[in-house]
């Protein structure tokens, strides 16, 4: 059985451990693979946020590019994937994606994305919202194979810790790709 691949895309916004924990339960399943793009802003944020490098978010993955491979395989509707996770996504890079301004392969590949109407997760970071990011976020999630989906920490599932917030809250990022991770807690209702 083929795996499905995931385009999991990390830019410089704040959220770097969401975008670990997505990487290890895609590792996880076994009918899906994760392909890495990750912006130098999120190398950077990565040093502020976690102890890890860069290489060691890379081992995570099952395949790898770097952000200025512009002709590599995401690049191309012919690179066949369930879609693309972008964890954290920055204002910055969700305006390129609504301005169809594809200057790396990340941009490039949420464009391929939108242009073969393939399953695109943005998980945006940022606090509070300018009408500008509001525009951008609800023009592009007119579009019905875009995921608006700003991590959010929930209580209804009584975490006791950190990490369970960040579980959960990466869990919630893959549901839209039909992965559903252990850690997912959907509302049950009362």
């Amino acid at each position: 059985m083929e795996k499905k691949k995931i385009i999991v895309g990390a830019t410089g916004a704040s959220g770097l451990p969401l975008l670990i924990e997505c990487l290890k339960f895609i590792r996880k399943e076994e009918g899906f693979s994760s392909v890495l793009l990750m912006t130098r802003g999120a190398e950077l944020t990565l040093q502020h946020e976690t102890k890890m490098k860069a290489s060691d978010v890379a081992e995570l993955a099952d395949e790898t590019f770097e952000i200025d491979e512009i002709g590599a395989g995401p690049a191309s509707g012919s690179y066949l994937t369930a879609g693309m996770l972008i964890v954290p996504c920055s204002m910055k890079t969700l305006a390129g994606i609504h301005g169809g301004y594809a200057d790396n392969l990340l941009l490039r590949a949420a464009d391929v994305m939108l242009k073969e109407k393939r399953t695109l997760v943005l998980a945006v970071r940022e606090s509070p919202l300018s009408p500008i990011h509001l525009r951008n976020m609800h023009e592009l999630s007119l579009l019905p194979t875009v995921h608006i989906v700003p991590p959010m920490m929930v209580f209804y599932n009584q975490p006791k810790t950190i990490e369970e917030m960040v579980q959960q809250a990466a869990a919630r990022l893959l549901a839209p790709f039909g992965l559903m991770a252990k850690a997912y807690h959907p509302w049950q209702g009362l």
